[in-house]
């Protein structure tokens, strides 16, 4: 489970808890850190699971052996169902008020369930043709559906407002991995390229092409700046927005993307400077 979590990834999900939680107003710290780190663990168990032989059976995760390699498919079952558990215990315990703390557990279960979370997400992978966009919002928007409800919850806003930010993010993050799959290497992924052609896997850039990819990704962009709703961090947010949305292309598009050159706003504010400061 260690192996899985440390030294970890970019913790985009939980960096996105604490932003929305800000960005709404009134941030409940202890609340916006059970729900960040049991996003994170939701997240680490999802990539487990997800590297198993019988899935993507991938050797490499974020740079180094997949926990099935490193301790066998059996451990790797369990240390994912592990971590499952483990983030409904973080927020057991994290001293969240009674009446948040039923509003998180709801909103997490969701983003990992199999109506429309990761359970459905990894079922729509197991398909042979299924709909690129059910597949893109459950496998990866879900999850980030989640971390901005639960940074609503942990802010005193709506976190119904805040749902399409979410999905909206999580299908431009997807088409971005999808585009990094066909066009980057292995070095910037941390994981193996070219998995969903070998796999035969839903892939937006086989789809649509690596133009309509890009086109389709931009466009999200656009609706995702959009629906970041009304509250006292809207502009920041939409700043800190775009600027996670750079990093995630292969490194030979982020030149010719709208994000460097349209203008829709100024230059963008790095996520990180907003987690630095004290709460």
């Amino acid at each position: 489970m260690r192996h899985a979590v440390f030294p970890g990834g970019a913790r985009m999900r939980p960096r996105l808890v604490y932003a929305v939680a800000e960005s709404c107003g009134q941030i409940d710290v202890k609340t916006a850190t059970a729900a960040a780190v049991s996003i994170e663990l939701l997240h680490c168990a999802s990539l487990v699971h997800d590297d198993l032989p019988c899935f993507d059976d991938a050797a490499i995760r974020r740079g180094r052996p997949s926990v099935h390699r490193a301790f066998g498919e059996a451990v790797a079952v369990l240390a994912g169902d592990g971590l499952i558990v483990l983030a409904f215990e973080v927020l057991a315990k994290g001293e969240i008020d009674c009446v948040r703390l039923p509003q998180l557990l709801s909103v997490m279960a969701q983003g990992v369930g199999a109506a429309r979370g990761i359970i459905a997400g990894q079922a729509w992978e197991s398909e042979p043709s299924p709909n690129l966009r059910a597949y893109h919002r459950a496998k990866t928007g879900a999850l980030f559906e989640a971390a901005t409800c639960a940074g609503a919850i942990a802010g005193g806003g709506d976190p119904e407002v805040w749902r399409e930010v979410g999905g909206l993010l999580g299908e431009a993050y997807q088409i971005a991995d999808d585009l990094l799959d066909a066009l980057g290497g292995s070095e910037q992924a941390g994981k193996p390229v070219g998995q969903d052609m070998e796999h035969g896997r839903p892939n937006a850039a086989r789809e649509l092409g690596i133009r309509g990819a890009f086109r389709r990704f931009e466009e999200l962009l656009t609706r995702l700046v959009d629906a970041v709703p009304d509250c006292p961090g809207r502009t920041r947010m939409r700043h800190e927005l775009l600027a996670q949305c750079t990093r995630l292309l292969p490194d030979a598009q982020r030149g010719s993307s709208l994000l460097s050159g349209a203008g829709m706003l100024d230059t963008p504010v790095a996520l990180g400077e907003l987690l630095a400061r004290p709460a």
